[in-house]
Formats: C-alpha cells, sequence, structure tokens
C-alpha cells in the first residue's frame, strides 16, 4: 500500500488524537474522519492494512494485530474482522450471561458487538454505538451476513450513551475510551446506563512508570492506541470518582519495542535511541469495574421467604 496509506488507520487516529493542543471536538473530527476512511477502505478493497487479522507487513503496529482466535473468526463476516482496530478482545475476557444487554462503547465494524450478540443469546441484546456513518453502515451490513437479530447499533457519541439510566448489564469496548477528550464524562456516562450490578469490562491501552513528553509523539508510530493513554493508577482513580467498585487492571499484553522493530525502521525512527525510554511502559489491559447495587426484587411475605 502506498503514500500516505501506509500508516495503519488506528495510528493515524490515535496520532492526531494525541496532540494535546487539539480541541475535543477536533479530536473527534479527526476520529470520525479516519475511522471513516478505514470503513471505506474495507469495503472498496477487503483490507484494513492491519486491521484484527496477522501482522504480514511493515505497515502493521502490534497494537491492532492477532487479537482474535480463528475459532472467533469463523463466527462472524470477515468484513467485521478487517475493520477492527481495537488493542484487545474484550469478549473473550468478559462473562457475558444469556439474556444479559450488551453496550460495546466505539463499535466501529461490529465485531464485538457480534461476537458478544452469540454470547447472550437470543433472549439477549446487543448495541454498539459510533459516531461515523461509514462505519456504521459497515456494522449493519456485517449485522445482515451475520443474520444477528438480538443485534442494534446506535448513532452517538460515547460521552453522550443514547440509552436510558440502568438499561444495560455489560459495557464493552476496544481501545475506544483514550480516543475521547472527556474520559471523565464518558465513565460517568458508562455508570449511568450500567444497571445496579452492572459490570464495565473494556480492553485499552494505559501507561506504566513515566513517558517523556517529547517521546510520545514517536511512539505514536506504532503505538497508535497510546494517544490520550492514561497511566494505570490515573485510570482507577477515574473509575472510582465516576463510582466503580470492585476495580481491576488486567494486562493482557506488554509491548516491547523489539515487537515493533520493523516497523520503526520502516518509519524513520531511532530505534535504539526510543528503546530505554518506552520498553515495557505501555501495555494493552482487560479493565474491570461494577456499578454498584442490585436490582431492588419485590419484596415477598409468603410462607417461604418470611422468617
Amino acid at each position: 500500500m502506498a503514500g500516505a496509506e501506509t500508516h495503519t488507520a488506528s495510528t493515524d487516529v490515535h496520532a492526531a488524537a494525541g496532540d494535546v493542543e487539539m480541541a475535543g471536538g477536533d479530536i473527534r473530527d479527526v476520529v470520525r474522519e479516519k475511522y471513516g476512511q478505514a470503513a471505506l477502505r474495507v469495503k472498496r478493497s477487503g483490507s484494513s492494512c492491519c486491521g484484527a487479522t496477522p501482522a504480514s507487513d511493515a505497515c502493521c503496529d502490534p497494537i491492532t494485530t492477532n487479537l482474535y482466535d480463528a475459532a472467533q473468526a469463523q463466527q462472524i463476516p470477515e468484513e467485521a474482522l478487517l475493520a477492527s482496530l481495537g488493542c484487545g478482545n474484550p469478549t473473550a475476557l468478559a462473562k457475558l450471561n444469556p439474556g444479559e444487554v450488551v453496550l460495546d462503547l466505539g463499535s466501529g465494524g461490529g465485531i464485538d458487538v457480534l461476537l458478544s450478540a452469540r454470547r447472550v443469546g437470543p433472549a439477549g441484546k446487543a448495541y454498539g454505538l459510533d459516531m461515523t456513518d461509514e462505519m456504521l453502515a459497515l456494522a449493519n451490513e456485517n449485522k445482515r451476513k451475520a443474520g444477528a437479530e438480538n443485534v442494534e447499533f446506535l448513532k452517538g457519541e460515547i460521552e453522550n450513551i443514547p440509552l436510558p439510566n440502568n438499561s444495560v448489564d455489560v459495557i464493552i469496548s476496544n481501545c475506544v475510551i483514550n480516543l475521547s477528550a472527556d474520559k471523565d464524562r464518558v465513565l460517568r456516562e458508562a455508570f449511568r446506563v450500567l444497571k445496579p450490578g452492572g459490570r464495565f469490562a473494556v480492553s485499552d491501552v494505559v501507561t506504566r512508570g513515566e513517558i517523556l513528553p517529547e517521546i510520545r509523539k514517536n511512539v505514536l508510530l506504532w503505538v497508535g492506541c497510546i494517544a490520550g493513554a492514561l497511566h494505570e493508577r490515573e485510570y482507577r482513580d477515574k473509575l472510582a470518582a465516576a463510582g466503580f467498585e470492585e476495580i481491576e487492571i488486567e494486562p493482557t499484553r506488554i509491548y516491547k519495542v523489539e515487537d515493533a522493530r520493523e516497523f520503526l525502521v520502516a518509519e524513520g525512527v531511532d530505534v535504539e535511541a526510543l528503546a530505554p525510554h518506552v520498553n515495557e511502559k505501555f501495555m494493552s489491559a482487560f479493565i474491570r469495574g461494577v456499578k454498584p447495587g442490585r436490582e431492588v426484587r419485590q419484596a415477598c411475605c409468603g410462607p417461604n421467604c418470611c422468617g
């Protein structure tokens, strides 16, 4: 792939989002444009450069590759897999039960929504929320191909979730929350729409240790998802401030510069100079939290339930 398309869509998007001088609206516009381009690329050529498929050339970064196993890939349309620009596989790690309602924040081509829909079954429901028209069109096409009747894709922003209070059992997301310029609001919205006892179960990239500001720009050439990535301690604090309990951050991939040597060299990065500042300081993680409380059950005063 030549010219500007030698970068993955995820790297372009997250690099733009990582510019601290940009306003939230500017970030949102860049994300919408780049993910729209990614969706059109999949529809036009059947390729996303990388997506969630195995890495095959220097355009690929190690964040977005090799996330779904062959069994999962067989359950969904190929276009859903190609359009995935995530950093993890939340559906493999989140506990989903038959009959539950699941919401995927930033659902893209719909891969995690379709996989979730199979797990919650016909009595359950899987929502996908995305702000990009092209991705929504691709997701709905993938829904049709998969024959998924318990799936609904919604247009909207993750800072303003278009669902009522206490309506969702599980929220998943795949390397999208770090794109938001207002993560506190995203987490408050997630808390609002979850039912009492509902679970927050997302994949995201977090950092460990101090990262020099001048390093972040270079790292974005390969760790696309680190734009806006929070330190793991800060992520915990924000979840707690939103009201979540039982917070856990479980590393799923810790990145070494060596993992992306080929990609970095192709981008003209001095790998040896970069390595000491970034090696093993970035990781994909599965992030969990629980909204406290449980559904209030109707009082019982029958002979079998009153003392």
